[in-house]
């Protein structure tokens, strides 16, 4: 299992990239960040700072969105990314959340989506794209890169798009039971798609945390049930409480009264009354090291390829050595 870790682009940039530096010298396989421009730096002139004070680390945004950027643009930028070091990034996208929603925007569609998937992938990988009824590429690009784009998703539509198109599955957390079901729905879409299901890569992202002060992981990292909670009163709202997610994740939205983006991602969040200590549990990975190695072994056993971890609390430096002093050398001696 890949270890991966996600940022948030809060000044100075120069912290986040030598953080990228350490991760790289802890055995991190990927540097993720927030694409969200109102709230946070941009992260492509991020991406470039690491990539030139690293070696072989792949970045990319967990997510970016067909709606903030045009997709042309976000292909040009990964193809220009590539050409200079070399094929070290991939690209997370979904329909968009707090980028959007910061700007008085609604989550993008499906169908752009969709589009934005395909289109992206090609250009940045020097094929012809269709865009807008035109027929695009860069003649810039000499050789093909090699990006791939994954696809962030929770409800039953955007499962079955990225079974059928995507390279790669972002879920954002790290709840056995509901990972179990969102990868088992992911693998049947591209079996119906005539896929090869082990073609795609699957990655779990969530809050860690690594101490024994559980009640103070927890309060660190109840930001995150907050976050996931406005995907899931999407889904909701739009298919009912029944079938279309878990009934774990319907349940423990219902006492969710609203949301501030100003907080989005904040260990600060006043509105995350409603998540309990059962759904942090659930859906972060906190507690002694020896815990995030059993919770982790059990996320590999059900087919997950990468752990990424939100660094988003008050104990930044200490989680990520211990990671890479203690439980990344401890998952790869289980295998």
């Amino acid at each position: 299992m890949d270890i991966g870790v996600v940022f948030q682009l809060d000044p100075p940039a120069r912290r986040v990239v030598e953080l990228a530096q350490r991760a790289e010298g802890y055995g991190f396989s990927h540097v993720w960040s927030f694409d969200s421009h109102l709230l946070w730096q941009e992260p492509y002139v991020i991406y470039s700072a690491i990539l030139a004070a690293t070696e072989k680390v792949i970045v990319g945004p967990m997510v970016t969105n067909p709606g903030t950027r045009d997709v042309t643009v976000t292909a040009s930028t990964f193809a220009t990314l590539n050409e200079l070091y070399g094929d070290r990034t991939v690209c997370g996208i979904g329909r968009g959340d707090s980028a959007r929603r910061t700007l008085g925007l609604p989550p993008g569609t499906i169908a752009e989506l969709r589009e934005a998937v395909g289109v992206i992938r090609a250009l940045a990988n020097g094929h012809q794209a269709v865009y807008r009824g035109a027929e695009l590429h860069f003649p810039w690009v000499k050789e093909y890169s090699a990006l791939e784009v994954w696809v962030a998703a929770y409800g039953p539509k955007a499962l079955k798009l990225t079974g059928e198109v995507g390279d790669g599955f972002i879920l954002q957390l790290a709840d056995l039971d509901i990972a179990e079901w969102m990868i088992k729905h992911v693998r049947q879409a591209a079996e119906q798609a005539g896929r090869d299901p082990s073609e795609i890569k699957f990655c779990v992202a969530a809050p860690a945390y690594v101490g024994d002060d559980l009640p103070h992981q927890r309060d660190q990292t109840r930001w995150f049930g907050g976050m996931v909670g406005n995907h899931i009163a999407d889904i909701v709202a739009r298919y009912g409480d029944h079938g279309a997610v878990p009934h774990v994740l319907a349940d423990y939205i219902k006492d969710r009264k609203g949301y501030d983006y100003a907080e989005h991602g904040r260990a600060d969040n006043v509105h995350t009354e409603f998540v309990t200590d059962e759904i942090v549990d659930r859906f972060c990975v906190l507690g002694p090291a020896q815990a995030h190695i059993e919770k982790l072994t059990r996320l590999r056993e059900l087919g997950v390829d990468q752990f990424a971890v939100y660094l988003q609390h008050d104990d930044m430096d200490h989680t990520l050595a211990a990671y890479g002093e203690t439980i990344i050398p401890a998952l790869r001696a289980l295998g």
